[in-house]
């Protein structure tokens, strides 16, 4: 089975007002793929409990985050016509959506809930084996392409 692509965003926080501020994904060919967003003036939600989980600072943003354009650009160029799966769809779906409305772009690319892939049986063994991809591949840094990383090495663990 060819493993699909796996997106993650890492966030300002949770709920309203919060906005993406890292996108990572891993293609179906295990290529990986990250970037730092830069807020947009507007985007003014920040949660201190999210920076300590994910560790991107403001002042990283500033200073290495690029436009909402380049990363709806890069996306767009690099996911065309694919449907990409993510494990949290709700979050990542608005938050997505909200960096394409900065960029003033269409999404090219299809957003789909992972746990479509999984029978009810697999679901319930999900969380298991992602803890034990990111303990035996030692991804314990909370971040966009690295969640991306385990949790489609998890499907694929799951699937064979």
């Amino acid at each position: 089975m060819q493993l699909p692509p796996i997106l993650d965003i890492e966030a300002s926080g949770l709920g309203r007002g919060s906005y993406p501020i890292e996108v990572g994904f891993v293609a179906a060919d295990g290529d990986l793929f990250c970037g730092l967003v830069r807020p947009e003036p507007d985007w003014l939600h920040w949660d201190p409990a999210a920076e300590a989980l994910h560790g991107i600072s403001r002042e990283l943003l500033r200073r290495h985050g690029r436009s909402a354009a380049w990363m709806a650009e890069q996306l767009n160029e690099r996911l065309a016509g694919q449907t990409v799966y993510c494990d949290g769809w709700g979050q990542d779906y608005s938050w997505l959506a909200r960096l394409f409305d900065a960029a003033g772009r269409r999404q090219s690319f299809r957003l789909d809930d992972l746990r479509r892939l999984l029978s009810e049986a697999e679901a319930q063994r999900w969380r298991g084996v992602t803890e034990a991809v990111r303990l035996r591949e030692q991804l314990t840094r909370h971040r966009a392409s690295s969640d991306a990383r385990v949790l489609q090495l998890a499907l694929g663990e799951i699937k064979n």
